[in-house]
């Protein structure tokens, strides 16, 4: 796995999460207890911090990266991804927050300054513009992600489902000779 310090800031990773030998993981990052970052994923924390709770999977491809602190935008933006959240392949995830129990689609790109609250699926090949707040408990899709209808019951355990399956994922792999 390539874990790196950039200038003064290391990677923090819990004991209990698993991190793809060819993920890279770099700089301010963060990654919870029970959290995974699968084959070629990239948390780049090199101009602003990155926060991966806890029970969450960052899938294949997928690219979480911040903006630094300029006059375009001020402080910057730092990426918070909550706990048990789904994040499918090849997502790009920049300078946003998630927040818990948020399953994002593959190839869906989340953008600086934007919240996704609690409780939403983010559907495949989405967009969510700068700046844009997605309210929980809801399908959103398209490009720019609009509100499509109210999340049924079986989506809603789903949510908790996906995140716990990848958690027993990532424990078998970190079962796996190698991995010890």
């Amino acid at each position: 796995m390539k874990i790196r310090t950039y200038r003064d800031k290391s990677p923090r990773i819990a004991a209990t999460a698993f991190v793809d030998p060819t993920a890279a993981v770099i700089g301010d990052v963060t990654v919870g207890a029970h959290s995974s970052l699968w084959p070629m994923a990239v948390a780049r924390g090199d101009v602003n911090a990155i926060v991966i709770g806890d029970c969450t999977n960052i899938q294949d491809g997928t690219v979480v990266h911040t903006t630094s602190d300029s006059r375009y935008s001020p402080g910057g933006y730092t990426v918070t991804i909550g706990n048990h959240v789904t994040v499918g392949h090849r997502v790009v995830i920049h300078g946003c927050r998630i927040e818990d129990y948020c399953l994002i689609g593959m190839s869906a790109t989340v953008m600086d300054g934007a919240v996704l609250e609690a409780g939403l699926i983010l559907a495949a090949g989405s967009l969510v513009p700068s700046g844009k707040v997605l309210q929980g408990g809801y399908l959103w899709i398209g490009s720019p992600a609009r509100k499509s209808r109210p999340l049924t019951k079986v989506e809603q355990s789903y949510l908790s489902d996906s995140a716990a399956h990848y958690v027993k994922l990532k424990d078998q792999y970190l079962g796996m000779p190698g991995h010890e």
